[in-house]
């Protein structure tokens, strides 16, 4: 893969590593920022844009507070969530 990256590659690998982080654990957007270091925006923009790829996301709400609950993917679509583990390491290094 090549060292540069466009803006749109890199905002397509963002939300598959995001779903990859979603799918294997219960994630919120305040651990998604402590594990990622994305900023929060930046987070709930990727997540409202997974069904752009055909991957269905939703708030799991677990609590009284609004916030309260974690993300959860109810099918990935079209996309391999087989593929993206397998590949995580390469999507990390061209997302860094």
């Amino acid at each position: 893969m090549s060292d540069v990256v466009s803006k749109q590659k890199k905002a397509f690998l963002r939300k598959l590593y995001l779903a990859h982080l979603i799918d294997n654990d219960r994630h919120n957007l305040l651990s998604l920022n402590k594990l990622t270091g994305m900023p929060r925006r930046t987070l709930q923009d990727a997540i409202a844009a997974l069904v752009d790829l055909g991957i269905e996301c939703h708030f799991i709400q677990d609590g009284e507070r609004h916030d309260a609950g974690y993300y959860q993917i109810s099918t990935w679509g079209p996309i391999s969530s087989s593929w993206v583990c397998t590949h995580i390491d390469e999507l990390l290094k061209l997302l860094n």
